[in-house]
């Protein structure tokens, strides 16, 4: 129409939000006094060979440092040392062997806050290459058989915008594969499960309600009903599905189920990337899974310093 403005988004906390972008890049924020104090492994259980000289603390740290800055393992042995030189500090940092051994074996936990009451999670996936050639090349001479990826699947809480669950799968995993591991990390109850059409299956269907988990997973255009309405059974919820975009239409029907917050797992892929790349820089999959978990929990501790609040204009 005529003379109608279009609408503008204005963040409220600018200032509160700036602190906490800056606060992101701080080496004494991730390289803590506390991190320090656990510097050293404890070695309080039986071990086959030599006993850990550093704690898991400590690796973490040094990984986490890693993908914050994008680094090779031999650059971060050097960040490592040159920090301790200047904080003028007595503390040996491990190898660059050693943290490459020790993030294959490493257990990284997301640091998800503790929620009240049953939560909702939207589910994703994306690509994330491993190695092959850019895009310029692909462009003029074609993709080569040696490309490859892997495939991040995320869990996300669209209230808080934390990870809620994470795993790296080879590029051949459905994503449908994916919906147990995912859901088996996330703490507490769940209420309802937001995922594209990549999880209208059975199988995902049978899950959820073995959990009691509500999906809200639109249909392929071409779905059937499987139990007609003269059944005794209560009504199946992708039948249902199936019944209200026929009644409504497929774009009614999303708005009327709240589809739309399925896109806040887009923005946390969206995330990921800008913030790491769209690369994975290990080559064997059990440090590519360490490396990503990391990233996953360096993008919640992001979300707990502070997001940015909008008001519509």
């Amino acid at each position: 129409m005529a003379g109608t403005r279009k609408g503008t988004y204005k963040i409220t906390n600018w200032r509160k939000y700036n602190e906490s972008l800056v606060q992101r890049g701080s080496i004494t924020f991730w390289f803590s006094e506390d991190v320090i104090d656990r510097w050293h492994h404890a070695n309080d259980r039986p071990k086959v060979g030599h006993p850990f000289v550093y704690s898991d603390t400590a690796i973490e740290c040094l990984l986490a440092l890693r993908e914050l800055f994008q680094l090779p393992y031999r650059q971060t042995e050097g960040l490592g040392k040159s920090l301790v030189q200047l904080m003028q500090i007595t503390l040996d940092i491990p190898d660059y062997t050693s943290l490459a051994k020790r993030a294959a074996k490493l257990g990284v936990v997301l640091d998800v806050r503790k929620h009240r009451g049953p939560i909702d999670v939207v589910v994703d996936s994306t690509g994330m290459k491993v190695f092959g050639e850019g895009e310029w090349k692909t462009r003029k001479h074609g993709i080569s058989k040696r490309r490859t990826w892997r495939k991040l699947h995320l869990a996300v809480n669209p209230d808080t915008h934390e990870i809620e669950a994470e795993t790296l799968t080879e590029n051949s995993c459905d994503d449908a594969g994916q919906v147990d591991p995912l859901l088996d990390q996330v703490a507490g109850k769940i209420n309802a499960f937001y995922g594209d059409g990549a999880y209208d299956k059975w199988k995902v269907y049978e899950t959820l309600d073995n959990r009691k988990i509500k999906p809200i997973v639109p249909p392929q255009r071409n779905a059937k009903i499987k139990q007609h309405g003269n059944s005794s059974d209560p009504p199946l919820p992708r039948d249902t599905a199936i019944r209200e975009i026929r009644r409504r239409g497929r774009r009614q029907w999303k708005e009327h189920i709240g589809y739309h917050r399925r896109s806040l797992s887009e923005t946390a892929m969206y995330r990921m990337k800008c913030c790491f790349g769209d690369h994975l820089k290990n080559r064997l999959i059990e440090n590519q899974r360490t490396e990503t978990r990391i990233r996953s929990k360096i993008l919640n501790t992001f979300t707990h310093l502070g997001l940015p609040q909008f008001e519509w204009s």
